[in-house]
């Protein structure tokens, strides 16, 4: 029984480190996985590591083609779309939900965050960490903090896609006044503005995808058909 418990335990870890290699672009859109490099590299047999692949797959985060090899999915506009109309539509609601009396914890939890927002030289790994926790915190006061696990695990490919539009971006102070601006409209108790300042927010990751499209092809899906020549590197045909 322990035995079974620690193999289980070693494939959850797999698999959550692949994931946040996957999300993080650390491991980026289109690269080719080696079972036994990643396997040597996270020190454990190439059992949980195949099992952890198939996982991915399943949430559209790696592609499997028999006799050519795992890669990291590109990726998809459309699935960042869908990803982007359940989560403006939870955390649009949500809004509608607000209590007139808000939790005093959460707000200067939510003043907490915007102020570190602000911190010269925050990495942008660190901001969209921040960035999370305020999505999650807005969610949090209008009761429905638990759907934030849901919208988690629908947006694989919206969220590289915020991560390339970070990293194609001189600083993330945009966006840091857009969730002040959310954050003002919401103590001041004007839902209209707070909706509007939200789907606003959360749709500039359109812009992102089609500028870094135009400029980097190669990272977004566009057949899903297409199957990949493994060389020394991925290359899709």
């Amino acid at each position: 029984m322990a035995r079974s418990n620690r193999q289980r335990t070693s494939r959850r870890a797999v698999y959550e480190t692949l994931r946040h290699k996957v999300l993080t672009l650390e491991l980026p859109p289109g690269a080719a996985l080696s079972e036994n490099e990643l396997a040597a590299a996270l020190g454990v047999s190439r059992t949980p590591v195949r099992e952890s692949l198939i996982l991915l797959s399943h949430e559209g985060l790696v592609q499997v083609f028999p006799q050519v090899g795992s890669f990291v999915s590109r990726v998809d506009p459309a699935k960042v779309a869908d990803a982007q109309f359940l989560r403006e539509a939870v955390e649009l609601a949500s809004l509608e939900d607000l209590p007139e009396e808000l939790d005093p914890e959460l707000v200067d939890a939510l003043r907490a965050n915007l102020a570190e927002q602000q911190r010269p030289g925050l990495a942008l790994e660190e901001f969209f960490a921040l960035d999370e926790a305020f999505h999650q915190a807005i969610l949090r006061l209008s009761g429905h903090g638990s759907a934030w696990a849901t919208v988690v695990s629908a947006k694989g490919h919206l969220d590289r896609a915020r991560r390339l539009g970070l990293y194609h971006t001189a600083s993330p102070a945009g966006f840091a006044a857009q969730h002040v601006e959310i954050f003002e409209a919401v103590l001041a108790g004007d839902v209209t503005l707070a909706r509007t300042a939200m789907r606003t927010h959360l749709r500039a990751v359109f812009d992102d995808v089609e500028r870094i499209r135009a400029r980097s092809p190669e990272l977004f899906a566009t057949d899903s058909g297409t199957v990949p020549v493994r060389r020394n590197i991925a290359v899709w045909e």
